[in-house]
């Protein structure tokens, strides 16, 4: 089995001259249940190489177990450093593919041609599609094979209009994920803010913000059958 996750290069907060980048946790958490369960598991990003981390993601009040194994995982750091270039991959050669979130896929991966070719095939292969917090943006452009917006009568979860503005990033933000899934006509549900929550709609799993990342990889197993 091979589970290919994707990360954004992107790296600008909108206009406020802070970073992002991806979430770790919502990197390193599925990244151990895919390798726990055995799975060969390839990073890509749009231009390669490190992509970049959300510094917020990496103060002292975000770590977790996960990201505490992670800081001691040559391997792993070594895998981050040298993800494959997006344009590159052969989508044909992977099972599932999983997106992490975190602000930047906002900018990149949601607009990004290669990223929604590799969707469109996965989906219309009947292979698992799976994003996590800010990632189910990715999804905005993509389509089914009759032409409609993947999302479309779907279930769906993904970072809400209240978290957005817990984190204060509601006027930065290039859209809202949930009002963006919605307009796209999915069914988007919630928990509270900053619970766990997950969905599986067919081959499409949700999840909704950093802490549903090991459950939404989780969910990706079991549409594996593993």
């Amino acid at each position: 089995m091979k589970v290919l996750m994707v990360l954004t290069s992107h790296d600008k907060l909108g206009d406020t001259g802070k970073k992002t980048g991806f979430w770790l946790e919502e990197f390193v958490a599925p990244y151990y249940v895919f390798k726990d369960a055995g799975i060969n598991v390839v990073l890509a990003s749009p231009l390669g190489g490190q992509p970049p981390l959300d510094p917020v993601s990496d103060e002292p009040d975000a770590q977790t177990t996960d990201t505490e194994r992670f800081r001691h995982d040559s391997a792993a750091q070594q895998a981050l450093a040298n993800t494959l270039r997006l344009d590159t991959i052969d989508s044909s050669k992977y099972d599932a593919v999983f997106y992490p979130g975190g602000h930047g896929p906002l900018w990149d991966l949601a607009e990004d041609k290669s990223s929604i070719a590799l969707i469109e095939n996965l989906f219309a292969s009947g292979k698992p599609v799976a994003a996590v917090c800010h990632a189910p943006g990715v999804l905005r452009h993509a389509k089914k094979p009759d032409g409609t917006p993947l999302v479309a009568g779907k279930r769906v979860t993904g970072f809400t209009n209240s978290e957005e503005q817990a984190v204060g990033l509601t006027d930065v933000v290039p859209f809202l994920v949930e009002d963006e899934l919605k307009q796209l006509g999915a069914h988007f549900e919630h928990t509270d803010n900053w619970g766990v929550y997950t969905l599986t709609d067919g081959h499409l799993v949700t999840g909704q913000n950093p802490a549903s990342s090991a459950a939404a990889a989780e969910e990706l197993l079991k549409l594996l059958h593993l």
